[in-house]
């Protein structure tokens, strides 16, 4: 029975992750910002863990008797007054750190797809700059790379129940988003994996425009699409950088910079 340490358990996919492990027979320690956080998975984890990945005094024990850490720590619209790179980056540092001390066996990661091609944007700089570091760490590890979480769609509703959906581009890129519960399995099946990277994705391959089309066919609503060209888009994101908080244009500037490219 492998012993494992689940940061970021209480997110989107952290939750899929410690019902996965459970239900493969390991031991899991999942860490939580707070009690209130964590009562959505105190069914399947084994022990809680009360920590602030940006505190890294409150994560003493976190590593202690652990085989693997894994973790999907990460923000996607910042609160608290925290950045990418207090959180993606250090506060992954923080949990490495914890792990080197404690002499786990394994630190796995969930990044992103084709990061290599999204190093301009602020939230991917922080996430690939902890990999640099897990790489360069004695760990064995792997850095799970999905294409985009079925939770990410949401954004694509909201702007639906908005009555438009904006899209950067012509609408025409694809992606294969994937369900939170399959790539948990992913997750839990890298445990044993010597693979250093693993990219992955969901069965199905949509563009942007027709997860727009289908959210509007979820609401019965109308089509209202528009499509930002790809020559306004630099100056479009560029300008919010300027006249809005990090909150909302960290997400824009991901989100524009991966509805112009192919993720599958």
């Amino acid at each position: 029975m492998t012993r494992i340490v689940v940061a970021g358990a209480t997110g989107y996919l952290g939750c899929f992750v410690v019902k996965a492990l459970k239900d493969r027979g390991h031991w899991v320690r999942a860490l939580g910002r707070s009690r209130s956080r964590l009562d959505s998975v105190k069914e399947y984890a084994d022990e809680l863990f009360i920590g602030e990945v940006t505190d890294p005094a409150s994560l003493n024990g976190l590593c202690d008797d652990i085989d693997v850490v894994f973790s999907s720590v990460g923000i996607t619209r910042q609160k608290d007054g925290l950045t990418y790179k207090d959180v993606d980056y250090q506060g992954n540092r923080n949990l490495l750190t914890a792990a080197e001390e404690a002499r786990v066996s394994k630190f796995a990661y969930v990044h992103v797809l084709h990061a290599e091609k999204l190093r301009h944007v602020a939230m991917i700089q922080a996430k690939q700059a902890f990999v640099d570091e897990l790489k360069r760490s004695t760990l064995a590890h792997t850095v799970i790379c999905p294409t985009g979480f079925f939770s990410d769609m949401e954004e694509l509703l909201s702007m639906a129940r908005s009555g438009r959906v904006y899209l950067f581009g012509d609408g025409s890129s694809r992606i294969n988003p994937i369900h939170g519960a399959d790539l948990a399995e992913v997750c839990v099946d890298v445990l044993d994996s010597p693979e250093s990277q693993i990219d992955v994705g969901g069965p199905e391959v949509f563009t942007y425009r027709e997860i727009a089309e289908l959210a509007f066919d979820v609401l019965d609503q109308r089509a209202k699409i528009t499509c930002i060209p790809k020559s306004l888009v630099s100056p479009t994101v560029g300008a919010l950088r300027w006249l809005t908080p990090a909150r909302v244009y960290g997400p824009v500037q991901f989100l524009a910079s991966v509805m112009t490219m192919d993720v599958i």
